[in-house]
């Protein structure tokens, strides 16, 4: 094999430009130069899923998890191991949205997964009701806030929080002077709720990935008809007070917070989530056939690339 007669070195493609189709020429240059396969890309992740909405009891936040180094993901665990893309592979992208609120008779509605390749965050646990058949808050990525049962007033458990992804929620409080748990958070645990007090959300976890710290995953704070619960930091909506005033809260779009929890009327929705993924900037994502509603920015020597809504395919060139 020649090099068309000039002297000096081989004509190899440049790493990170290829369009992932190669000549049998290049395929042989890679060789001869020790780069062929071309390695894969590694790439650092935080994908967090929809929040639960509130019935009376606050939603759960989304499922969170990263391999950010040095971060956590949800429920306490420790960053997840390196992951790595090749070239020119499509890999499924979800970006889960936030449950409904619901009435009384009802639990909240869970919030949506969302999922990057293989990694899978499940959707924050809708918030228990005022009923003895719903009362407990639901499992989710963090659980719901419990809600109470109908005369005498039994007390609903908090939902129970997936390993590695988020915590538990709060309970009820089981007296007639009725108030709600507040929907578990990635990063805390709902409090239960106290006499006529709803309980708080539990807060979420910080990250860097972007370049700036930014809190997210907060659970919903839970209703009460005397002192409502306030919302986790992260995009926890807070507890409404009966009367509605003030009315439950929405937990915050892409950060999977839980929805506030109301007092006789509709709980919050939960936020949708979100999936931001950080790479070399010598490289470029894609989203071949559409589908997400994404953004790029550079950081340094990366790329972060913000994914807000919508189910598609990715690809890294």
């Amino acid at each position: 094999m020649s090099n068309g007669g000039i002297i000096g070195k081989a004509n190899v493609p440049t790493l990170g430009t290829a369009s992932g189709v190669w000549t049998i020429d290049e395929v042989f240059l890679a060789k001869a130069q020790n780069i062929w396969p071309i390695p894969p890309i590694n790439v650092t992740y935080l994908v967090i899923a929809g929040g639960g909405g509130g019935s009376f009891g606050g939603g759960g936040a989304g499922g969170y998890r990263t391999n950010k180094t040095g971060e956590s993901s949800g429920g306490g665990s420790s960053a997840e191991g390196s992951f790595t893309l090749s070239l020119a592979t499509n890999y499924t992208v979800t970006v889960g949205g936030g449950g409904t609120g619901t009435t009384a008779s009802s639990k909240g509605d869970n919030g949506s997964n969302s999922v990057f390749a293989t990694i899978t965050s499940i959707g924050g646990g809708g918030g228990g009701g005022f009923s003895d058949t719903v009362l407990d808050g639901a499992t989710g990525g963090s659980g719901g806030g419990g809600g109470v049962g109908a005369s005498p007033y039994p007390a609903g458990a908090g939902g129970s929080g997936t390993t590695n992804q988020g915590y538990a929620g709060g309970a009820g409080v089981d007296t007639s002077a009725n108030a709600f748990g507040g929907g578990g958070g990635a990063g805390q645990a709902g409090t239960a709720a106290t006499n006529g007090v709803g309980g708080d959300g539990g807060d979420g976890v910080s990250s860097s990935i972007t370049g700036s710290a930014v809190t997210r995953g907060g659970g919903g704070g839970g209703a009460a008809n005397s002192t409502i619960g306030t919302g986790g930091t992260g995009g926890g909506g807070d507890g409404g007070l009966q009367g509605d005033t003030p009315a439950a809260v929405n937990g915050t779009d892409n950060t999977g917070g839980g929805g506030g929890g109301a007092y006789n009327t509709t709980g919050a929705n939960g936020g949708s989530g979100v999936v931001i993924l950080r790479y070399p900037s010598s490289y470029s994502l894609t989203n071949p056939g559409g589908g997400l509603t994404l953004s790029t920015a550079t950081d340094g020597s990366d790329k972060v690339t913000t994914i807000t809504a919508g189910t598609g395919n990715i690809q890294i060139a």
